[in-house]
């Protein structure tokens, strides 16, 4: 009876850490036997609950196909079959599920090449897998093997075909090719090589969308706007996309530049509405212009403006390469109609700001070139740090 309960934890607690990744696990000791029936009880911490130790069960359900895979190698013949082999990409995607790149990298070997479909840079250590997939998995990625050709040789299987990822953070789904060459290192079947292709005739001919397709990725722009992440939505942009934007002077070019526009804009909690659109769709490009309105949640104000949006296929996502917007022109020309009843509710809101006892929040209803005479102050206020110095 001792000596079996010592195999029997011994062999659940080296099943479990081999799906690991790099680093320690959890300590586990074997005490004596302590009970009646002279077992032995194996003492230790219990798995904590985080993503990480969750996706070590491999997770979990799979816990009887995995054992396969942790078996010391055979010496000689083939020692895996079609259906396990084809088993190792689901391992691969579940890991890609846990979120943790640290996961992902640990099934493959410790010298792996991996050729990946968004980085033309080859990645040859965990380190640099790794880094790939922090980016990769940001896009909830959840795979499918739709075809693929799987040969098997002594020590080594590989599989290639073509897959598809739907991307949970955007709805998104993408085609590719794939070749994963398999290896047994420690006992355990990892992934030694691995190429990831996007299709060549999306490349040639063209990503395909319709006009519908085209609006809607407004609405993932005005979705990620819900959000009041300036990230989210300044990640909704192209690598090299430019932003000119309604309320600002400043062309933004980059991604941080476009965040920081996006950090004062989604203060006013907009969202908005497209009322007019016009698509026109070319090869692995395509533009949406029009008019839209914004409806401010922190006002209650609705602000019309025009609109241009041009995208581009980058990455396997459509992102937005151009957006120029801009307030209506009419409303510049001429004046905007108020009633006497609207000028005196003016004074209101001066009034209000007033009782919030902050100076910056009475600055902000003076214009940007306002002038404050003080009633007890003999230095004119011509900027907004003077009124902010009044108040």
């Amino acid at each position: 009876m001792k000596v079996a309960s010592i195999a029997v934890a011994l062999a659940l607690f080296t099943t479990t850490s081999a799906f690991a990744p790099n680093g320690a696990l959890p300590a586990v000791r074997i005490a004596q036997p302590t009970n009646a029936l002279n077992e032995v009880v194996i003492v230790g911490r219990a798995p904590a609950t985080s993503s990480r130790d969750s996706s070590l069960s491999l997770f979990g359900s799979r816990w009887r196909k995995a054992r396969k895979f942790n078996a010391p190698a055979k010496a000689g013949g083939a020692d895996i079959t079609e259906k396990e082999v084809r088993a190792l990409f689901e391992l691969w995607n579940s890991a890609l599920a846990t979120g943790d790149s640290r996961i992902v990298a640990s099934r493959y070997t410790k010298s792996p090449v991996l050729l990946p479909t968004v980085s033309d840079q080859p990645r040859t250590d965990f380190a640099s897998v790794q880094d790939y997939f922090d980016a990769f998995l940001l896009k909830k990625p959840l795979g499918k093997i739709l075809d693929g050709k799987i040969n098997i040789g002594d020590g080594w299987a590989s599989d290639s075909g073509i897959y598809e990822f739907t991307m949970g953070a955007t709805g998104d789904v993408v085609k590719a090719r794939y070749t994963y060459n398999y290896v047994k290192e420690d006992g355990i079947w990892k992934i030694q090589h691995h190429h990831s292709s996007v299709m060549p005739e999306e490349i040639a001919m063209g990503k395909p969308i319709t006009k519908s397709e085209v609006r809607s990725l407004f609405s993932l722009w005005n979705n990620a706007l819900a959000t009041e992440d300036p990230k989210q939505v300044a990640a909704r942009y192209a690598k090299n996309g430019v932003l000119l934007p309604t309320v600002s002077d400043t062309p933004r070019t980059d991604f941080a530049s476009i965040e920081d526009y996006f950090v004062n804009f989604l203060k006013l909690k907009p969202q908005g509405e497209i009322l007019e659109s016009h698509v026109t769709i070319g090869m692995n490009t395509a533009s949406d212009v029009g008019l839209y309105e914004f409806t401010l949640g922190a006002s209650g104000k609705k602000v019309a403006g025009r609109y241009s949006f041009v995208y581009v296929y980058e990455d396997g996502e459509w992102k937005i390469n151009h957006h120029h917007s801009s307030i209506m022109p009419e409303g510049i020309v001429t004046a905007e109609p108020i009633t006497e009843k609207e000028v005196r509710g003016l004074f209101n809101l001066w009034n209000d700001a007033l009782a919030t006892k902050d100076p910056k929040q009475v600055a902000n209803r003076y214009s940007k070139a306002g002038v404050l005479l003080p009633t007890v102050s003999d230095v004119p206020r011509t900027d907004y740090p003077g009124i902010v110095d009044y108040f």
